[in-house]
């Protein structure tokens, strides 16, 4: 088998790297040239492309090409810049993280040219490259037939990981649901391992505690492997860890759909919240609060310059 795969960023390049290992031969294009380099270096099964045009001339019909790109509008111009130059009966796949209502719009226009249209969800960070990648569909069943052999090799094995699931669309919202449940299992250990700390008349090793629940636990996770693994790196006190959580923009599109479909999901939404929390550097809303606080009640206010 031979793909494109079009942007090679963290998950682009790994993705690129395991199915070159697995065979397949894969054509590789990115905006910027030295990830190109750096996979011919490293990989037998890569064919540069370092401009549009060599993809379409390194691939024959049904052409696949896999789009890895930022959600939105660069995922849109890349969608709109390359149907013109694709057949009826080729396969465009947008694996990154597009919002699935964009998505659903995407399929209808390329499926439309003949083209046929899949979503894939995508999960397995920095990992997926040695781990494989939890796979999640969405199309055609015919246009899913042309990607299965690919899918078998970035998959943690060819029979599990993976999954077509439903039509377009839905692989990207199966996507968005399971990064919704990630900010919640990930907020509940996170304050876990806070009240533990808080604890100090007990002294806990909290490297010992994450690593001991890491066998027989009911909160064995992949996710408590990778604390257990840091705090054991950095130290269970995190002094060089700024406190400030990035959101992604499925978190969000998780808690509004939630809302939209009348679904109780506090979990989600809250942890999501609390991502925001993080990245409040005024504190403006604080501020308020403890002024509120002082007007009706005569709290101390602590201010800026007090010590």
């Amino acid at each position: 088998m031979k793909l494109a795969i079009f942007g090679l960023g963290r998950m682009g390049a790994n993705m690129a790297r395991r199915l070159s290992r697995g065979g397949i031969t894969v054509v590789a294009h990115n905006r910027s040239r030295e990830p190109i380099d750096e996979l011919l270096r490293d990989e037998e099964h890569i064919v540069p492309a370092y401009d549009e045009a060599d993809v379409f001339r390194e691939l024959e019909g049904p052409r696949v090409i896999w789009l890895m790109l930022p959600a939105g509008e660069i995922t849109s111009q890349a969608i709109k810049r390359l149907l013109p130059q694709m057949s009826p009966g080729d396969v465009l796949v947008d694996g990154g993280n597009s919002r699935y209502s964009e998505t659903m719009a995407h399929a209808e226009r390329v499926e439309a040219a003949g083209v046929h249209f899949l979503d894939c969800g995508t999960s397995g960070g920095v990992w997926g490259l040695k781990n494989g990648y939890s796979l999640m569909v969405g199309g055609t069943k015919a246009g899913f037939a042309h990607i299965e052999p690919a899918i078998r090799v970035l998959a943690p094995t060819p029979d599990s990981g993976w999954g077509h699931v439903g039509p377009a669309g839905s692989g990207h919202f199966t996507k968005m649901i399971h990064n919704g449940i990630e900010y919640g299992m990930m907020q509940a250990m996170a304050e876990g391992l806070a009240v533990l700390r808080k604890k100090s008349e007990f002294d806990l090793d909290l490297a010992q505690v994450t690593e001991l629940w890491r066998e027989g636990s009911v909160v064995q996770s992949w996710l408590l492997d990778l604390t257990a693994d840091a705090l054991k790196q950095e130290g269970q006190g995190l002094e060089a860890i700024q406190p400030h959580v990035a959101d992604s923009g499925e978190g969000r599109w998780t808690a509004i759909e939630a809302i939209d479909l009348g679904v109780a999901a506090p979990v989600m939404t809250l942890a999501l919240q609390m991502r925001f929390a993080s990245q409040d550097d005024e504190g403006y809303g604080n501020r308020v609060l403890a002024m509120m606080r002082n007007a009706f009640g005569g709290h101390v206010v602590q201010r800026r310059d007090e010590s």
